[in-house]
């Protein structure tokens, strides 16, 4: 196996591990976006929810990187 791709699979595996953590930091910051909705504190919460986007859309671009590093 060539010295590139054992530096993929470790870089593959690291970005996992950090999307991982996108999720778990989403799912809290989902829960905390509900409970301040819920108690009427609706500009924090809308702010939350644009935290929550940017998540989502970095997510997505981590998943593609770490989908390029495994094809090699």
């Amino acid at each position: 196996m060539p010295v590139h791709a054992d530096a993929n699979i470790v870089t593959a595996d690291a970005l996992t591990l950090l999307l991982h953590n996108q999720h778990a930091l989403g799912a809290a910051i989902e829960e905390v976006t509900k409970w301040l909705s819920d108690n009427g504190v609706h500009t924090v919460a809308d702010n939350a929810y644009v935290a929550m986007q940017t998540l989502d859309t970095n997510a997505k671009a981590i998943t593609d990187a770490i989908t390029r590093l495994r094809q090699y």
